[in-house]
């Protein structure tokens, strides 16, 4: 049995099933009657079975066509409710977001924004991954999240990626520091014989140091190694060492004790932007979030 009939079709034969005339149906369908006779004639050509007992003062449901009104009415229903769910969505009254970020945006922008649109549309679903750039790309690429706010990552050519902003270097230093003593830059090659506290590879952050300390051609050799930035924070605040790091990652856990200096020579900017899959759309949810993100950091200044 193929079946090729319409929501049309089946409203035809629904309205027929209910006012037993074809000239009454034809009227509140808008058709003529020949077209609505039709409809009747190809929906039972498909079913294999007469529908309707016809006679020239009547029209009657048989009883195969009894059961088909039932489950027409039925499949009409679950249009009507198919509509209604992609309404929904549409209007951002249901659905979900999920996005991955940085730690450093994860705990500043990215909060700010999932507050304003959680306010405007309170029945969508937010699915927050805070992870490191590497993983960022890994769930975007798996499909795990609709998209990423991250630092720009070469490796991950066959996905879109659109900066939105970025930030430069600071190195962090104790107060006691004797390079804290002066308000102006540092270059970086002034920090080599420096006790250094990075993250390993391949954190973004350590693949820019051991970029700038490559431009004097110098290996980057850290004294600690630590995943956290909140680490870092603490293990230079305790007067371990400096640490180099974005001026984002080096702001959102600010503590006392610890000062911060622009780093020159080379002035090293770090891009920051959205990630998403090739060729794939986001839900109306996901691409409203990415709206608000990115005007979001259009305000923003690093």
């Amino acid at each position: 049995m193929k079946i090729n009939w319409t929501p049309r079709d089946l409203h035809v034969f629904l309205v027929l099933a209910e006012t037993g005339s074809f000239r009454q149906t034809a009227a509140r369908v808008h058709l003529s009657q020949s077209a609505v006779s039709g409809v009747i004639v190809r929906l039972e050509e498909m079913l294999g079975v007469r529908l309707f007992d016809r006679t020239t003062r009547s029209v009657h449901l048989t009883p195969a066509g009894v059961t088909f009104r039932d489950q027409a009415r039925l499949m009409g229903e679950q249009v009507q409710e198919a509509l209604r769910m992609v309404r929904n969505v549409v209007d951002l009254q249901s659905g979900s977001v999920r996005m991955a970020a940085m730690p450093s945006l994860a705990a500043t922008l990215v909060p700010e924004v999932m507050a304003q649109f959680a306010a405007q549309y309170p029945g969508v679903q937010i699915e927050l991954h805070d992870t490191l750039s590497g993983p960022a790309f890994d769930l975007v690429a798996s499909g795990k999240v609709d998209f990423a706010i991250t630092a720009a990552n070469p490796a991950y050519a066959d996905l879109d990626y659109s900066e939105l902003a970025s930030d430069g270097f600071v190195l962090l230093l104790p107060e006691p520091h004797p390079a804290a003593r002066t308000k102006k830059p540092i270059a970086w090659i002034d920090s080599a014989g420096m006790d250094h506290i990075s993250m390993p590879l391949p954190a973004s952050v350590r693949q820019y140091a051991d970029a700038a300390f490559m431009h004097h051609r110098r290996c980057f050799q850290p004294r600690y190694e630590v995943e956290h930035i909140a680490t870092i924070h603490a293990m230079v605040r305790a007067g371990l060492g400096v640490a180099a790091l974005p001026e984002l990652a080096a702001a959102f856990v600010r503590q006392d004790g610890v000062v911060s200096r622009r780093l020159i020579t080379p002035v090293i900017r770090r891009p920051l932007g959205l990630v998403m899959r090739r060729n794939r759309s986001l839900s109306p949810a996901a691409g409203e979030m990415v709206r608000m993100l990115r005007n979001g950091f259009s305000r923003w200044t690093i």
